[in-house]
């Protein structure tokens, strides 16, 4: 088969363990896929899973006792997250995540990651962004750690900083995430294939791979889906 490259969109949020998971098995599937001649252009696009919560974020323990009724419920829902990610190689570390934070600017930085170096770099990004949040229980509403966690994939921190300070670009995460409710995306993470709805959830890698296959080998049949609109944001400064 010649090779072909498809747009392969991933509506998450940079808190959802899910999604954490879903790109570990996804990272799995694209090597088995490539090998058949099939190549992905990955982009990462924003949800809210908590769209109103404060800009500074709320204690941990507080909010999930709330959303669960008691924090021993929290702690077995943990635990079930954390044994789906030990299966992926992951370590969920939520005994060290003291808050949980609003994710606006997580998602702004993959914006910007991905106007500065492309797929790769915002690859590069949201697994930082994942790995400081459930690894290392680090704060990611934070603008500080955000622009940190930038620099460390090679992005001028005080470029970084400026962007996310941006009033523009918090409004543009939103105008993005309103697209994407558009659709009828109510979960993550989703996966959209040319702009089409392939499927949600931290599918196992097989399951994948064959959505992947045959959803491709559809829109390579039946060439001109448009993929979801390009990035539309202020000017990093």
């Amino acid at each position: 088969m010649s090779r072909s490259t498809l747009q392969l969109d991933i509506v998450s949020d940079t808190i959802c363990p899910w999604c954490y998971v879903g790109k570990r098995r996804l990272d799995a599937a694209l090597p088995v896929l490539a090998a058949e001649g099939l190549a992905f252009e990955v982009t990462w696009r924003p949800f809210q899973l908590n769209p109103d919560m404060p800009r500074e974020g709320v204690d941990r323990r507080a909010y999930r006792t709330a959303k669960f009724g008691s924090w021993e419920q929290s702690q077995v829902r943990d635990a079930q997250v954390a044994a789906a990610g030990a299966s992926a190689g992951l370590t969920f570390r939520h005994d060290l995540m003291a808050r949980t934070p609003n994710t606006v600017a997580s998602h702004a930085l993959l914006r910007l990651a991905h106007d500065f170096g492309g797929a790769a770099m915002q690859d590069r990004v949201v697994e930082a962004l994942f790995a400081a949040y459930f690894t290392q229980g680090v704060d990611i509403g934070d603008g500080a750690v955000l622009a940190d966690i930038a620099a460390a994939a090679g992005i001028d921190r005080a470029c970084a900083a400026a962007f996310l300070a941006d009033p523009a670009s918090a409004e543009a995460v939103a105008s993005e995430e309103t697209l994407a409710r558009s659709l009828g995306l109510d979960g993550v993470p989703s996966f959209v294939l040319g702009g089409y709805y392939l499927f949600s959830g931290a599918q196992p890698t097989a399951v994948m791979i064959q959505a992947l296959r045959e959803a491709s080998a559809a829109l390579i049949s039946a060439p001109g889906r448009g993929a979801l609109p390009e990035h539309a944001h202020a000017p990093a400064r």
